[in-house]
């Protein structure tokens, strides 16, 4: 009979992100912990995957709890929300590097593109109006490889 248990989180990452919590103040709590792995497991998931992951582990916590700690979590820096174009927002637990996406407009998957520099912000703006820049994202928007194998011959990319 097959189970619709999750394995448990990695010990060592759930230590991580337990210190990672305390440092900005926040408890550890299994709410916390696991919309991270949820996030972690399923990298670019909209908030309504992660409810659906998290209630696979947690079934009683509220989607109002669960768009909470997204919130929380990306406000201290632990998530990250990207936004594609039309499109709900996306989280992911890699942080920090300042990478891009690239998102298919056909059925919206979506893959990290490195940073081309390798530091923030990536990118030399013509103009920065005396701000410190900290960030730049980048949208490439594109068809992915399955979607061009499964277009039907003699079709372009952009008439889909």
């Amino acid at each position: 009979m097959e189970t619709s248990e999750r394995p448990a989180a990695d010990a060592g990452r759930t230590a991580a992100w337990s210190d990672r919590l305390r440092a900005h103040g926040r408890r550890v709590t299994k709410q916390r912990l696991a919309v991270l792995d949820a996030v972690y497991r399923n990298p670019h998931s909209t908030a309504e995957a992660v409810v659906a992951e998290v209630r696979a582990v947690l079934p009683t916590i509220t989607v109002q709890s669960v768009y909470v700690v997204l919130s929380d979590l990306t406000a201290v820096g632990m998530l990250r929300k990207f936004e594609p174009p039309a499109s709900p927002a996306l989280y992911e637990t890699r942080t920090g590097d300042n990478h891009h996406h690239a998102y298919c407009v056909r059925c919206g998957s979506v893959a990290d593109v490195d940073c081309a520099v390798g530091q923030a912000p990536c990118l030399v703006p013509s103009e920065h109006h005396g701000m410190q820049l900290l960030a730049a994202d980048v949208v490439y928007q594109g068809i992915c490889a399955d979607c061009l194998a499964t277009a039907p011959a003699g079709t372009s990319p952009e008439s889909s």
